[in-house]
C-alpha cells in the first residue's frame, strides 16, 4: 500500500512540474539578423515596419513552432511583429504590453 501511495505521489508531483519544463524549453530566444532569415520572412517584416527601424529581430519557438519576432521603432514607440517560419503575419502589439506579460527587460 505504501508503494501505491509513493507511485501515485510521484506521479502528481512530476506531472505538476513537468508543463513548467515543457514551457521554459519553449521560450528560446535567440537573436538573428535580417540575411539570416528565411526570404518571405524579410518580406513580411519589411512590409510590416515600413519605414521604422527595426531594432532587432529574435526567432524563437512557441508550441514547438519557429517564430521571428522583430522589434520596430515607430514614432518612438516599439511595436513586436511576429511572423511564422513561412512569412505569414501572426500579431503585432506593443512591446512595452509584451514586456509587461513575461515580466522581461532588454
Amino acid at each position: 500500500m505504501k508503494k501505491t501511495i509513493a507511485a501515485i505521489s510521484i506521479a502528481i508531483i512530476g506531472s505538476l512540474a513537468c508543463p513548467v519544463f515543457l514551457t521554459a524549453a519553449e521560450e528560446k530566444e535567440e537573436t538573428v539578423k535580417m540575411s539570416d532569415l528565411p526570404a518571405a520572412v524579410q518580406t513580411t517584416i519589411k512590409d510590416k515596419a515600413g519605414s521604422n527601424e527595426i531594432v532587432k529581430i529574435e526567432k524563437k519557438t512557441e508550441e514547438g513552432k519557429t517564430v521571428y519576432e522583430a522589434v520596430v521603432n515607430k514614432k518612438g514607440t516599439e511595436w513586436s511583429i511576429e511572423v511564422d517560419a513561412n512569412g505569414k503575419f501572426l500579431k503585432q502589439c506593443k512591446e512595452s504590453e509584451e514586456k509587461g506579460e513575461k515580466g522581461e527587460k532588454y
